[in-house]
């Protein structure tokens, strides 16, 4: 398949800049991958549409505030994006600036603090915080929410909470595992009573997740790396749940990853390490059999990664059905439930 198979036209105004007040008020778009049914519904309803003995599992990662500000020694301004916390004092980063920083180079940050650019390793730079100074103070004292790209808003004093679920705990992500965003304490109180289980995995979410496929062929693609970890504690509770009947429904896109990166063998296996597992259509799904996800930008790997779950042309029609009605896209958007399609 192509990458222009997996367009569509989106209205810019769709593309939601704000979240709304209450975290579990979006609507919620579901979709049958058995039959192709679209039905129109609230967030609010997801109980409902869930059985006793089910599982659903999340990602616990947490965003850093990676997006610092400053400039050269010799006064270009900087934008950096840190995309991994290395250790106490290094990371690999994003740098923007009118002119790529060599290694030497010393880049001056807002507060004062200082790091200076080490190398490169492919499109990241190598920093190193200087004066004694960790990354994780520097990121504290002036970091900022890297919200997404589509966001054309500088982040504000809202987003430190709203762009993060209510159980991240895992701190290494750059972009939040939006399909989390809904679910606020009640929600998840109401799913427990019903007696659906919860577990929680980690996918620390890159910037590679909102950059568009670069390829017209889906299998020259290259998908960024990341890393997750699946814990023997969240395997052996899967599987009892599934040797019990129950499905196991992913809460994003992240999850799905995470979860079929770990079942690749045939079995779900504890699993700690990096993926870069490109779902697309025909790859034969082993654990997940729903999934909570929001809408995904035209031509990305993750509507790809929906596709394949509950059939390429069966999403199509639900996308343009979204845009039809005024559905809210993209991080702070709307939400959908999918089931996955047979294999035939």
């Amino acid at each position: 398949m192509r990458k222009s198979d997996f367009f569509f036209e989106l209205p810019e105004h769709l593309i939601a800049q704000y979240p709304l007040p209450e975290r579990s008020a979006s609507r919620m778009l579901c979709l049958d991958g058995t039959t192709g049914r679209i039905d129109d519904r609230m967030f609010i309803e997801l109980p409902e549409l869930v059985r006793p003995g089910d599982i659903l599992v999340f990602n616990d990662t947490k965003v850093m505030p990676a997006r610092l500000f400053g400039r050269k020694a010799s006064g270009g301004r900087v934008e950096i994006l840190i995309e991994r916390v290395l250790d106490s004092n290094s990371c690999l980063a994003h740098v923007r600036a009118s002119k790529a920083p060599k290694t030497g180079t010393e880049l001056l940050l807002d507060g004062g603090f200082r790091c200076v650019v080490m190398g490169r390793k492919d499109d990241l730079f190598l920093l190193m915080v200087l004066d004694g100074r960790t990354v994780d103070e520097v990121l504290n004292a002036v970091g900022h929410i890297p919200l997404p790209p589509y966001i054309d808003r500088p982040d504000s004093v809202s987003d430190w909470e709203r762009y993060q679920t209510v159980f991240a705990k895992a701190s290494g992500a750059v972009a939040a595992p939006t399909a989390g965003l809904h679910f606020d304490e009640a929600m998840l109180e109401r799913l427990a009573e019903k007696g659906v289980e919860q577990a929680f995995v980690t996918l620390h979410v890159g910037s590679g997740t909102f950059q568009p496929l670069r390829v017209d062929e889906l299998a020259q693609h290259r998908m960024h790396s990341e890393l997750c970890e699946v814990s023997p504690a969240v395997v052996a509770k899967i599987n009892e749940i599934r040797q019990r009947g129950g499905r196991v429904i992913a809460v994003g896109t992240t999850v799905v990853r995470a979860l079929e990166a770990a079942s690749l063998e045939g079995t779900l296996m504890p699993n700690k390490a990096e993926t870069n597992l490109f779902i697309r259509p025909g790859f034969q799904f082993r654990c997940v059999d729903a999934m909570v996800t929001n809408f995904h930008l035209p031509e990305s790997t993750l509507l790809v990664l929906v596709c394949a779950f509950a059939g390429y042309s069966e999403v199509l029609t639900a996308y343009r059905h979204a845009v039809e009605r005024s559905y809210r896209f993209f991080s702070y958007g709307d939400a959908m439930f999918v089931t996955r399609k047979p294999y035939s």
